[in-house]
């Protein structure tokens, strides 16, 4: 098996991408598996080389180890570019200039991100050098047929992407969006295990349907639960949750750190959402 642990540089990593870190490590070596280190940085001028020097050292302080380089989502923008143009060839992509307030004032539905979009630009005329991409998810789905899932934890899943709506899938700001880089590079990476927070379940639904349309292998997930604080909102670094260089750089035992985070020990005023995962 192989899997693996993709974080953004767009920020520091905290406890929250360490358990992450850790469950795709001991996940694959309890397995005799791969894990794999890839850095998803298409994020724009938010995407910093400061941050992946970083990364490289809590990873070490913690005491993980990963197969390989690093890989680079940058190093592959030519192939979301071909996997856009195969989907627009099929009649399945559509421009679309709307903005998030134009949306939210629009919609009717709410799905996982928010207000669910309306199909506004689906049969309109726009002239598509300054519009995103989004994917005709019903159109979509009549291609694909039913499909299914599988999640350790949570079994077979049919796949509803509908909830979404129509998604965006080539931004106009970056070369794609999290959902058609993912897919891609997971497939290419030969990922066998998707490792990631619950708070990604629901995307999972969307990544099944692009692997039908695009001929893509199909992996296993493994969602696990997240770090929440008090207030139940997730461990987020632009919350200015304390950050692995500071407490590396602080003299703190990283592998004490991880060690605790395997057994569920966590510092005052943070928990687990839905129970700990350990891996198998």
């Amino acid at each position: 098996m192989r899997t693996r642990f993709a974080p953004s540089p767009n920020g520091p990593l905290h406890l929250g991408h360490a358990y992450a870190a850790i469950v795709a490590h001991d996940t694959a070596k309890a397995r005799d598996g791969e894990f794999i280190l890839r850095i998803e940085d298409i994020d724009g001028d938010r995407s910093r080389a400061q941050f992946v020097a970083e990364f490289l050292l809590d990873l070490a302080w913690l005491g993980l180890a990963w197969d390989g380089e690093a890989v680079f989502q940058s190093h592959r923008l030519a192939s979301f570019s071909e996997a856009g143009e195969r989907l627009n060839a099929m009649g399945l992509l559509y421009p679309c200039t709307c903005t998030r307030a134009e949306i939210a004032a629009a919609a009717t539905q709410f799905g996982p991100d928010g207000p669910v979009y309306p199909g506004t630009c689906r049969h309109r005329e726009i002239d598509p050098r300054n519009a995103a991409w989004r994917l005709d998810v019903g159109k979509a789905m009549a291609l694909a047929g039913p499909l299914e899932w599988l999640d350790e934890n949570a079994g077979l899943k049919t796949a509803t992407p509908q909830i979404f709506g129509d998604v965006v899938l080539l931004r106009k700001d970056l070369p794609a969006s999290y959902h058609l880089a993912a897919t891609l590079d997971d497939a290419t990476d030969g990922i066998t295990l998707v490792t990631r927070g619950m708070d990604l379940f629901p995307a999972s639904h969307v990544h099944r349907l692009l692997q039908a349309l695009l001929d893509l292998p199909v992996p296993t997930w493994l969602h696990h639960p997240l770090l929440i604080e008090a207030d139940g909102r997730k461990l987020a670094k632009r919350r200015g949750a304390p950050s692995l260089a500071d407490r590396r750089r602080a003299g703190e035992d990283g592998h004490a750190i991880a060690e605790a985070l395997r057994n569920g020990v966590l510092p005052a005023g943070l928990s687990f959402s839905q129970g700990v995962h350990h891996a198998p």
